[in-house]
């Protein structure tokens, strides 16, 4: 078939784009042109690419016309965060596209009132912020879409997603490198609120899968969403615990609170972690496994491990000793 990406060239369609090749499609890959994929694959030699600035065409109201142009049987959407943007894709789609696929996120969903967080059920409260009522939002006019006979869509939605190339969400929720340098010194570690949080990551290669399979499977796909996150969580202290084995001991941890640790870390990474820890969030993948066949190969430390063992290797990321091997 012909696939169209658009945002191939991210943390997702680094290994979504190269996957799609091998599997016999042809693919374009629709990107601002200003990074390269994550990683290196002889498949990319074989994609159709297309510079575009998405927000600027989105504006103008044409970014959909050119989608449409390059006649796809299938659009994967891994950079759409508005329901205004959506919406567009799809009025322009409609009765010409067999399947429109879209990257949401878990913050669909807001804090956790029942683990796991299933699709469709009262096991977290609404969303917040606006990154998450957006993404909830297009979920749902897709859902509505196929469901009234429209376009035939899929909605997947990833937790953290981690990969070599990037820093992943780290033990206190956040994106602050010194928090590596402090674990893997040995030294004491602050953590607000009581340290059994939960983040739920995902490895992007395992995503991808996702997105292949959904491609594969459409008749059972279309209509539907998916939570598509490794196979367990990792609590705020199981997670420091286990990145200081990386380095040969075990983690010191200090409990302090939210005040104490607003006061001592920069606004930023301080809001990020009380966006990841206030949402405490795990997910049931049952409904991907059983519909999509999804079958995440990575647990969510060995992710972790190779994005951190990739930032050293490449000195994006100082530690103060050696990495040893991941558990």
């Amino acid at each position: 078939m012909r696939v169209t990406v658009i945002g191939g060239s991210g943390h997702i369609g680094s290994f979504l784009v190269p996957r799609l090749v091998r599997a016999g499609h042809e693919v374009t890959n629709i990107s601002r042109g200003t990074s390269r994929p994550y990683t290196e694959a002889p498949e990319w030699q074989q994609v159709h690419h297309v510079t575009a600035d998405r927000e600027a065409e989105d504006r103008d109201e044409t970014f959909a016309d050119r989608v449409a142009a390059l006649k796809p049987d299938v659009v994967v959407d891994l950079v759409c965060f508005t329901l205004e943007s959506a919406a567009q894709l799809v009025q322009r789609l409609r009765g010409e596209v067999g399947h429109l696929l879209h990257c949401g996120s878990v913050w669909r969903y807001g804090q956790s009132l029942k683990l796991p967080i299933r699709e469709g059920s009262d096991s977290a409260a609404p969303p917040f912020g606006e990154y998450g009522i957006q993404k909830n939002r297009i979920a749902l006019m897709l859902k509505e879409e196929t469901a009234s006979g429209g376009l035939a869509t899929t909605s997947l939605h990833p937790g953290h997603i981690v990969g070599p190339g990037w820093q992943p969400v780290g033990p206190l929720g956040n994106l602050d490198p010194t928090v590596w340098q402090t674990i893997s010194a040995g030294q004491p570690l602050r953590i607000p609120g009581s340290g059994t949080e939960l983040m739920h990551h995902v490895h992007a290669d395992d995503v991808a899968q996702a997105f292949e399979q959904a491609i594969a499977r459409r008749g059972a796909a279309a209509g539907e969403d998916f939570n598509i996150v490794a196979p367990t969580a990792l609590t705020v202290r199981g997670y420091a615990d286990i990145a200081a084995a990386w380095f040969g001991h075990a983690a010191v941890l200090e409990t302090v609170s939210w005040d104490r640790f607003r006061g001592n870390t920069s606004r930023e990474h301080a809001d990020a972690s009380w966006n990841h820890l206030y949402r405490s969030q795990c997910f049931s993948i049952e409904k991907a496994a059983s519909v999509l066949g999804y079958a995440p190969r990575y647990e969510p430390e060995q992710a972790i491990f190779e994005s951190i063992q990739w930032l050293v290797d490449h000195e994006q990321l100082h530690v103060a000793r050696p990495l040893g091997v991941a558990g």
